[in-house]
């Protein structure tokens, strides 16, 4: 167990406020959970009440604002290390581990709780087990036990669209694993670039990215194979019920731009990299956080169109 434990055991620096309590929640990762989340509800077979939509979309990113809680209140000790994180609450002391823990805790019980409440018991039990997906087996096992942690965890980030299809639907289907899948295969290559600008952070921290055990040219070698398999995955699945023209469109320039920025990291070497600052990396970086926000928009607005028999196939 990391030294994040359920004691106070980090001195206090002021009065924590609720800005502290809402960065605890990882916001910007949150607006990725709610969009995914929403896009995978609105494209469900089948409709519900749009209160029902919306208390569905609140408590889905409440639980995963608990994830984000419960995941800083174990890495606590690693963030302290690492430049991109050390200002975080705990860290710098402004919430304890124990406050942090129990924030955590009972924001999952509650988003639980009432996402059942509110859909189904199906929707609830996804979203408990994403929760401990992300805690549990990625946060405490695997993010520092094997170099894969990001592939295997990066599950738990893909979880919210078939959340959103099961609030609707009360199941899983074709759709919402092909959604699941995008998001499954975009995050290795979106935090390896990541990782080989922020250089010295995972070796200061001792955390096994793949930067670290394998090296950096090893790194842009996965990048571009996983770019590849995400670009034949991304395009294929615009050819499928969730596609359309939109996303088709989309898919295909984003997709050309991404293993164009894939094909120049691997090309690089770090004497390069050095040379301008990452600047490949950055730029591919910067574009990773569009693509699924494109993919997740366009396929809403095939979606929307297909009443006017401008959307899907």
């Amino acid at each position: 167990m990391s030294d994040a434990s359920l004691s106070a055991s980090t001195p206090q620096t002021g009065e924590a406020g609720f800005g502290d309590y809402f960065a605890l929640l990882k916001p910007r990762v949150m607006t990725l959970v709610v969009f995914t989340a929403f896009v995978g509800l609105y494209a469900a077979p089948g409709a519900v009440h749009p209160v029902v939509g919306f208390a569905a979309i609140l408590f889905i990113a409440v639980g995963g604002g608990a994830s984000g809680a419960l995941n800083m209140w174990w890495d606590a000790d690693i963030d302290r290390v690492m430049k991109r994180t050390r200002n975080r609450p705990i860290p710098s002391g402004r919430i304890t581990g124990s406050e942090a823990f129990g924030f955590g805790m009972t924001l999952a019980g509650f988003a639980v709780i009432m996402l059942g409440l509110a859909t189904n018991l199906f929707a609830a039990a996804l979203l408990a087990f994403t929760i401990f997906f992300y805690v549990v087996i990625y946060s405490m096992w695997l993010k520092r036990w094997t170099p894969q942690n990001i592939v295997i965890g990066g599950a738990a980030g893909a979880f919210p669209p078939m959340i959103g299809w099961a609030a609707v639907t009360g199941g899983v289907s074709l759709e919402s694993v092909l959604m699941f899948a995008l998001i499954f295969m975009w995050t290795p290559p979106h935090f390896w670039a990541l990782a080989l600008f922020m250089r010295s952070d995972y070796d200061d921290a001792g955390v096994p990215m793949l930067t670290v055990t394998h090296g950096r040219r090893a790194t842009r070698a996965h990048i571009l194979v996983y770019t590849l398999l995400l670009a034949a995955l991304a395009v294929g699945a615009g050819f499928t019920s969730i596609g359309g023209p939109v996303y088709l469109a989309t898919a295909v320039v984003l997709n050309a731009l991404f293993l164009k920025g894939a094909w120049a990291i691997w090309r690089r070497d770090e004497v390069m990299a050095e040379a301008d600052k990452y600047k490949a990396e950055r730029s591919f970086f910067k574009l990773s956080l569009l693509y699924l926000f494109a993919h997740f928009g366009a396929i809403a607005l095939d979606t929307a169109m297909a009443p006017l028999g401008l959307g899907g196939w």
